[in-house]
Order: C-alpha cells, then sequence, then structure tokens
C-alpha cells in the first residue's frame, strides 16, 4: 500500500509531486542545450549531419540517464537530513549510477579510459553531494560507489563493443530505471514524516542538466578516442 500512497504522491503537493516536473526539466533542458551545442557546432565545422548520426544514440541514452538522477537529487536537497543508513543507501545508489551510466555510454563511443574516468568523477560527486545527507558515512559509501561504477560501466561497454551494444544499452538503462524508481521511493518511505526543509523552484535542475550535457556532448564529440576508436 505504501507504494501506492508514493505513486499518489507524484500528483500531491509534497515534494513528490515535482519529481515528474524535474524528469520533464532534464529532458527539456538537454534537448535545448544539445540544440545550441548543434548550431554552434554547425558553425564551426561542415559534418554535422554525419556527427548527430554518429552520436545520436548515446546523446539519446545520457539524456535519460541524467534524467534518472534528478528526481533523487532534487528529494535530497529538499529534505536535507536523512537518517544514517538510508543516506548511505541514497549515496551508494547515486554514486552508482551517475558512474555506471554515464561512463557505459561515454565509453561505447569514446573508450575506457575516457569514459570510464568520467564515469568516476561524475559518480564520486554525485554520490558525495548526495551522500552528505547523513555526513561522513553516506559520503563514503557514495565515493566508493561512483568509482566502482564509473569504471564498471566502461569496461561493461568495452567489452560489448561487437556483441549487442545497442540491446546492452537499452536494458541498462532499463534495470538503472527500476533502480533509480525504488530510491525516490526509498527517500519517500523515509521521508514521509518529514516537511521539507529547503523550498526551492527547478533552478538547480536546469542548471545542473546544462552543465552536465555540455561536458558530456563536448567529450564525446571532442574528446580523446582510444586507439580502438581511431
Amino acid at each position: 500500500m505504501s507504494f501506492i500512497h508514493f505513486i499518489k504522491e507524484l500528483n500531491g503537493k509534497r515534494v513528490e509531486g515535482e519529481l515528474i516536473k524535474t524528469v520533464f526539466y532534464t529532458i527539456l533542458s538537454s534537448a535545448f542545450t544539445y540544440s545550441i551545442l548543434a548550431f554552434l557546432y554547425v558553425l564551426s565545422y561542415p559534418h554535422f549531419d554525419s556527427v548527430f548520426a554518429k552520436y545520436k544514440i548515446p546523446f539519446f541514452f545520457v539524456t535519460l540517464s541524467y534524467a534518472l538522477l534528478t528526481p533523487a537529487i532534487y528529494q535530497i536537497r529538499a529534505y536535507h537530513e536523512l537518517p544514517c543508513m538510508s543516506g548511505m543507501m541514497i549515496g551508494m545508489t547515486t554514486g552508482m549510477l551517475a558512474g555506471f551510466l554515464p561512463g557505459f555510454y561515454v565509453a561505447s563511443t569514446n573508450g575506457m579510459f575516457v569514459g570510464g574516468f568520467f564515469g568516476v568523477a561524475l559518480g564520486m560527486l554525485i554520490g558525495l553531494l548526495n551522500g552528505k545527507c547523513c555526513g561522513i558515512m553516506g559520503i563514503m559509501e557514495g565515493l566508493m560507489a561512483g568509482f566502482m561504477g564509473g569504471l564498471m560501466g566502461a569496461m561493461t561497454a568495452f567489452m560489448l563493443l561487437n556483441d549487442h551494444l545497442l540491446l546492452a544499452s537499452v536494458l541498462v538503462f532499463l534495470i538503472s530505471a527500476i533502480i533509480s524508481i525504488g530510491l525516490t521511493y526509498l527517500i519517500y518511505k523515509e521521508t514521509k514524516e518529514t516537511e521539507r526543509k529547503r523550498p526551492e523552484g527547478h533552478f538547480f535542475t536546469v542548471l545542473l542538466t546544462v552543465l552536465l550535457t555540455i561536458i558530456t556532448a563536448i567529450l564525446i564529440v571532442l574528446g580523446p578516442r582510444s586507439v580502438i576508436f581511431s
């Protein structure tokens, strides 16, 4: 019954009532940013069509991946503090997802080194920011999960380059989506008797999405590549 209540709260007045908007703003911000970057790229390089055709699938999945991360980030920023065990799970889950997904998709275009350590950097950063809601234990969980998730995501993509990589991309995203939904439900269960402590709109969501989209797009299109992609 608690999960049914959680679904109802997605249209309610609590923090959870803003989560669908958060996903929408993330996708919209990414799409707008890609449009601006594409326009700037056309002004500088003549072969935009071939570049877009080559990287449209990684761009698509990276956008959806960031849309999986922002709802939990929005919840955590709103409630600010959570119990220790929950905070550790939040740090571990967000660190792993933020490391594994970008690491997987960037590695599929640039190679394991670039994808892996981009995933590590992003996973550790998001894991730290979310895990600090319960103190040092959550921070440590976030850092460790980001470190492992980034390298594992890149390694998985690299091993699947010639073995159903597109299908694997879909499956990786779907599994991560289930985990992300479970995380937002966990946060709801831990905070349903708690009032939000930090009222804010979606400015941080939009800003974070734009920054991540710019960095990821530049890395995929213009970043260094493994010898195998040369």
